[in-house]
């Protein structure tokens, strides 16, 4: 058993193995054009032929639609395996399943449009892209009431997988005359007359996400495609299921481009295992994401399979992503250290890990952010 499988498998016991599998079976082609794409800041192509080859791409739908019906610990699990091989198919293919997860949740609730959604995703493997990590709860862009809907314009900011996306998940700011400003949760097709994806991505890290742009130009979206009508500014019930599904998924991706950094690292420090400067790194490295492993199992544990809206809920997946977020920098600044002038070099694992994994911190709500909201819970005050 690997490093990796070791660290794994002491605290996922409950990930699904036919899933895990099923990307460890697919790891080495993903693995083998990491570095590429990296290096030219290309979309991870070869990747999501593997991934649709594997159907992982519907895992998030329920079985009685035709996908496999995993809960969010199993998908958070499933990124987070992918990790060990590429970070940034680990982190873009994440967007897809935290939206197809949370749809599926809708589908639960007889929500309109959930079931055909799902049924394209197994039956087709469409990929569904979300902007919410760039938008939040000030959303970029804005949307004018016409006949039948709304005519929205505006920049979103890093939309992962644009470049191979079928249905962008988004939101736009409405300013209702009666209400006052208000946030249109949309689901908008790429096909759409208007929509347009930059070529802008050129960034420090994750540079095979394709997180590109996208330019929305008077674009029509009839009534049927607004998802939620939700208050502006605020992470309000619907929001709070929204990103503690999708930060538990996506925490489990960078957990796992940690630990590829810490395994890079065993096996090397292997070659002095006599070395007390060695030993404690890897003591200390082991240390971290031991315990990042246990706040995500722990922010899993208290969501459960279909989580209700919970304030509470959202802060305790906040606090396992700034846990992950801070510990996979030092275990990759570790990993750097053991491994030595080797790790320096274009196309390492742990010099690709050192950069993809700094992403983590810039997703809402960001570690800092995360402290003044739970501090500011704690007090019983309002949210900042």
């Amino acid at each position: 058993m690997s490093t990796i499988e070791t660290i794994h498998d002491s605290t996922a016991a409950h990930g699904s193995a036919s899933l895990r599998e099923r990307a460890n079976g697919i790891g080495q082609t993903l693995a083998a054009h990491a570095a590429r794409h990296d290096r030219d800041g290309t979309f991870v192509t070869e990747a999501y032929e593997a991934l649709r080859d594997a159907g992982l791409l519907r895992a998030g739908v329920p079985r009685e639609l035709g996908g496999d019906g995993a809960t969010i610990r199993e998908l958070a699990d499933l990124q987070r395996t992918l990790g060990h091989y590429c970070g940034a198919t680990a982190l873009a293919s994440a967007m897809h399943q935290h939206v197809t997860c949370f749809t599926a949740w809708r589908y639960r609730r007889g929500l309109p449009g959930a079931e055909a959604t799902l049924r394209r995703i197994a039956d087709e493997q469409i990929v569904l892209v979300s902007t919410g990590g760039g938008d939040f709860t000030h959303p970029a862009g804005r949307a004018i009431a016409v006949d039948g809907g709304y005519r929205v314009s505006g920049r979103k900011r890093f939309v992962s997988q644009g470049a191979v996306g079928t249905v962008m998940s988004t939101m736009f700011p409405f300013d209702d005359p009666e209400r006052g400003m208000r946030v249109l949760n949309m689901a908008i097709p790429f096909a759409s007359e208007g929509v347009v994806v930059a070529d802008n991505w050129d960034v420090l890290g994750m540079r095979g996400t394709a997180s590109d742009d996208v330019v929305l130009t008077d674009v029509f979206v009839p009534e049927e495609r607004v998802l939620a009508d939700r208050p502006y500014g605020v992470i309000d019930p619907p929001l709070q299921v929204i990103a503690s599904i999708g930060f538990s998924i996506i925490s489990g991706a960078y957990l796992g481009v940690a630990e590829a950094a810490y395994a890079e690292a065993v096996t090397v420090g292997a070659r002095h295992p006599d070395d007390p400067t060695v030993q404690r790194a890897l003591g200390l490295m082991s240390q971290r994401l031991q315990v990042a492993s246990w706040a995500l199992e722990g922010a899993l544990t208290q969501l459960g399979d279909d989580p209700t809206p919970s304030y509470d809920g959202f802060l305790a997946v906040m606090a396992a992503k700034a846990e992950i977020a801070r510990a996979g920098v030092e275990v990759c600044d570790l990993a750097m250290q053991v491994v030595g002038g080797a790790g320096y070099f274009k196309g390492s694992i742990v010099e690709r890990s050192y950069r993809d994994i700094r992403a983590a911190a810039f997703h809402p709500l960001t570690p800092e952010a995360t402290l003044v909201a739970m501090g500011r819970h704690a007090l019983g005050l309002p949210q900042g």
